[in-house]
C-alpha cells in the first residue's frame, strides 16, 4: 500500500541518507562490529551531513527540521542497514539531544549543542541501573549538594554509546524523601574524575554498539550541569519517553520490512526439489501472512508519526506502537530465518544477525510487559 505521510522533501532527504550510508558507512560495518562501537569518523561524517542536528536550532549548529517525519526517514534508512545504527544515532540525536534543547538555558545550549550537531560530542542517557531495569522511579544513583556543586555516586548499565560518550545525561536522586519527585538530570562530562566505563558488554546481538556499564564515584559536577529544574527529572523522562518509543517502533518495523523483502527474494532464488521454494504453498502462505502483518502495522506506525509531528502522540499510543512492532519484528525475523533453512543460522547471513539484533527490542525502551501495563491502566483496569 502506498504510504502518504512523506512528500518530495522527505524523499529527497531519504536519498541523501541512503547515499551517505552506501558511501561512508556500509564499507565499515565489519570494523564497527570488530571494535564493538562506531568510530568517531562515523559521528563527524554524520554530523557534517546534518543528520545529528534535526532537533537542534540553527543558531546552535543544527538544522531544526521542525518536522518529526525527517527523523523518521533517517531512522528508517539506518534500520535498513542494521539495528545498531538507529539505536546509537537515535540515543544521541533523537533521545538525549531533545533534553538538552528543551530543558537547558542559553549558556548550556552554547556549551553542548554545536558539538552534538557536528558529532564532536557524542551523548548517552543514563537511566537504567543494575537493580532497577524499567523501574525508573526507584533508581539508586544519588547526587548530593556540596556548596555550588553536586557529587554523584552510583552506577548505570545497558547504556548505549556508553563506551564512547563525551556527555552522559544522568538521572540521579537529589531529594530521596520525595521518591519519584526527587530525581534530577545532570549532563556529566565523561572526562571528570570518578567517572569510569566498567565494561563494554558482550551482547547476544548488535555487535557494532558500545553498550556499557558506567560507574560514578564521587563525580563532582557544577550547578551549571543540572539539566532542567531541580527534582523534575522523572517528569521530564516521562515526557520524552513517547519519542523514544516511537523511534523504537519505526526502527523495529523498518528493520523487519527490509529483511522480509530480502527473504522474499531468497524464496524466489533458492531451489529445492527442482523448483523455487517460494513456489510451495506453505512458503507462499507464510510470506503472504508476514507481508500483510508488516503493511498493517506500517499504517498504525505512520499515523503515530503524523500524530507526533503534530505533537499529539499520546504515551499510550506510543506504548502500543513500541510493543506491537517489536513483537511483529521478532515474529517476522524468526520466520525469515526458517525460510533460509540452515543458512539462516549462519552469522554470515544478514537474516541471522538481524534475528539476534532484534530480540532486545521487546525489552528496551520499557519492556513489552510495562507497555501493556500502561495500556491496561489507560483502560481503567
Amino acid at each position: 500500500m502506498k504510504r502518504e505521510i512523506y512528500d518530495e522533501d522527505h524523499e529527497a532527504f531519504r536519498a541523501s541518507v541512503k547515499q551517505f550510508l552506501d558511501r561512508e558507512v556500509t564499507p565499515h560495518l565489519e570494523s564497527y562490529a570488530d571494535n564493538h562501537g562506531l568510530d568517531r569518523a562515523f559521528w563527524t561524517a554524520a554530523g557534517a551531513q546534518g543528520f545529528l542536528g534535526l532537533e537542534i536550532p540553527e543558531e546552535f549548529g543544527g538544522s531544526e527540521a521542525g518536522d518529526y517525519r525527517f527523523n523518521a526517514v533517517l531512522t528508517e534508512e539506518l534500520a535498513k542497514v542494521n539495528m545498531t545504527l538507529p539505536s546509537c544515532v537515535g540515543i544521541h540525536a533523537d533521545i538525549t539531544v531533545p533534553y538538552l534543547v528543551h530543558l537547558t538555558d542559553d549558556e548550556q545550549k552554547k556549551r553542548w549543542l554545536p558539538g552534538c550537531a557536528s558529532g564532536e560530542i557524542v551523548t548517552a542517557i543514563g537511566m537504567t541501573e543494575p537493580g532497577g531495569g524499567s523501574d525508573l522511579a526507584n533508581l539508586k544513583t544519588t547526587a548530593v549538594r556540596d556548596g555550588d556543586d553536586w557529587v554523584i555516586n552510583g552506577s548505570k548499565t545497558f547504556i548505549t554509546n556508553g563506551g564512547s560518550a563525551d556527555i552522559v545525561l544522568v538521572a540521579a536522586r537529589t531529594s530521596p524523601e520525595k521518591k519519584a519527585k526527587g530525581i534530577s538530570l545532570f549532563a556529566v562530562d565523561t572526562t571528570l574524575d570518578g567517572f569510569s566505563v566498567g565494561r563494554v558488554l558482550d551482547k547476544v546481538g548488535q555487535d557494532e554498539s558500545d553498550t556499557a556499564e558506567l560507574a560514578f564515584e564521587d563525580v563532582r559536577v557544577s550547578g551549571a550541569d543540572l539539566v532542567g529544574p531541580l527534582d523534575t527529572g522523572f517528569i521530564s523522562m516521562m515526557q520524552f519517553l513517547p519519542q523514544e518509543r516511537l523511534g523504537s517502533a519505526i526502527t523495529n518495523l523498518a528493520h523487519a520490512k527490509q529483511i522480509l523483502e530480502e527473504t522474499v527474494q531468497y524464496a524466489k532464488d533458492r531451489q529445492a526439489f527442482g523448483q523455487p521454494i517460494g513456489s510451495f504453498q506453505n512458503t507462499q502462505f507464510l510470506l503472504a501472512d508476514l507481508v500483510t502483518r508488516v503493511d498493517v502495522t506500517q499504517a498504525f506506525v505512520d499515523q503515530c508519526v503524523v500524530a507526533h509531528t503534530k505533537q499529539e502522540l499520546t504515551p499510550v499510543d506510543a506504548a502500543k506502537a513500541k510493543w506491537w512492532t517489536s513483537q511483529v519484528q521478532n515474529d517476522v525475523l524468526d520466520h525469515c530465518v526458517q525460510v533460509h533453512g540452515g543458512y539462516g543460522y549462519m552469522n554470515e547471513y544478514r537474516v541471522a544477525r538481524a534475528w539476534r539484533d532484534a530480540r532486545v527490542t521487546k525489552i528496551w525502551a520499557g519492556s513489552n510487559e510495562i507497555m501493556k501495563m500502561l495500556i491496561g491502566r489507560d483502560l481503567g483496569l
